[in-house]
């Protein structure tokens, strides 16, 4: 078997090693259908057991409530972006709040306006996406739809260590690249939504958790796909669902429970291992500069630059050639990204920092 590199990749990203050992065993036939799961209808009876236990293992881990409906959908969470307001926006309730905290904050924003006033109450783009707002500085309109905010910003790596504060308005949390690492306070959300392919799963399911009373914000006159009540009411069967990546989806939060012990565990782990990689940055005399402000810095992807471009290129080239690969920040931010998401193993971050302080003691001035 191909040796595997460690994979830091924003995503898709890294799986968990038995979880991929297991879907490759399974692949060729499902010993129950003696069928491969990219095969099987998603009416059976098998499917309907996979993503059942999908559903009830995201209950466990996350605490949701009967309250709270789980479903299993398609579009990214770029889909999600115009779902949201699509469905809670309404005659009572015509515009929402939005915190831009980086990238993927300011692309809801900018679907959300296409479908009615949204509010800026805080953006961080004048200090380049370094820091995240006190709950002092957000002034929620008690009126608003939704605040919608983005917990973990890949790109410029900050993260809300806590929920903002919301009030009464319901709180929507793009989720999508710290899913699962920490247990939440689920009962906070309105809604909370997930691409699957950053930390949870394989790209093709997104995960939406949503309070069932704001099911009936929705519209009949919506397009039945992107009805959040319809989709409920079928539970997530509406149409062909992903059904592979919703088995991978099984598999990862079957992992969580039983191999890693829950989210309490899993968030000690990627605690560790964000420490590591933080503690050579604020060693290097700067050398290794972060890119958000200590007390922002997020605990899934770290984000650092060096001297030079030069430097940067060398250091990603040479962590490729020591199988650390995909390690290159995003364009608009460049420097180094380094994603260490739940399935990056302990031994790929002690490697990654052991590299890191060769390549500083090799190439500082």
């Amino acid at each position: 078997m191909t040796q595997r590199a460690y994979n830091f990749s924003a995503g898709p990203a890294v799986l968990p090693e038995p979880v991929l050992a297991e879907v490759q065993r399974d692949l060729m036939a499902l010993p129950s259908d003696k069928a491969s799961i990219l095969e099987i209808s998603h009416r059976g009876k098998t499917f309907k057991e996979i993503i059942a236990a999908a559903e009830a293992n995201l209950r466990k881990l996350l605490q949701i409530p009967d309250s709270y409906a789980v479903l299993f959908l398609q579009g990214g969470s770029r889909l999600q972006f115009s779902m949201v307001p699509m469905n809670l926006l309404d005659e009572g309730h015509p515009s929402a709040d939005y915190v831009l905290t980086g990238s993927w904050s300011k692309n809801s924003l900018k679907e959300g306006q296409k479908l009615g006033d949204m509010r800026i109450i805080w953006d961080g783009g004048d200090d380049n996406y370094t820091r995240l707002p006190a709950d002092a500085e957000l002034q929620v309109d008690p009126r608003a739809a939704y605040l919608h905010y983005c917990c973990n910003e890949t790109i410029h790596g900050v993260q809300f260590r806590s929920e903002p504060a919301s009030g009464d308005v319901p709180l929507v949390c793009d989720a999508s690249s710290d899913f699962l690492y920490k247990p939440i306070p689920i009962e906070r959300y309105g809604i909370v939504y997930a691409c699957a392919q950053k930390n949870s799963g394989p790209a093709g399911v997104t995960i939406v958790v949503i309070r069932k009373d704001l099911l009936e914000r929705s519209r009949d006159n919506l397009p039945s796909y992107l009805n959040y009540k319809v989709q409920a009411e079928a539970g997530s069967l509406m149409n062909t669902a992903p059904t592979f990546a919703i088995y991978v989806v099984r598999m990862v939060t079957d992992w969580l429970l039983n191999e890693i012990g829950g989210l309490e565990k899993m968030y000690a782990q990627n605690q560790k291992k964000a420490k590591m990689l933080y503690d050579v940055l604020d060693a290097s005399d700067g050398f290794y500069a972060g890119h958000a402000q200590p007390e922002c810095r997020s605990v899934m992807n770290v984000v650092f630059r060096l001297p030079s471009d030069e430097l940067t290129k060398k250091f990603v080239a040479e962590a490729a050639e020591h199988d650390l690969t995909n390690l290159g920040g995003h364009r608009s931010v460049g420097g180094v990204r380094a994603s260490i998401y739940n399935a990056m193993p302990v031994a790929g971050v002690e490697t990654l920092r052991d590299f890191m302080i060769r390549f500083r003691d090799a190439n500082a001035k």
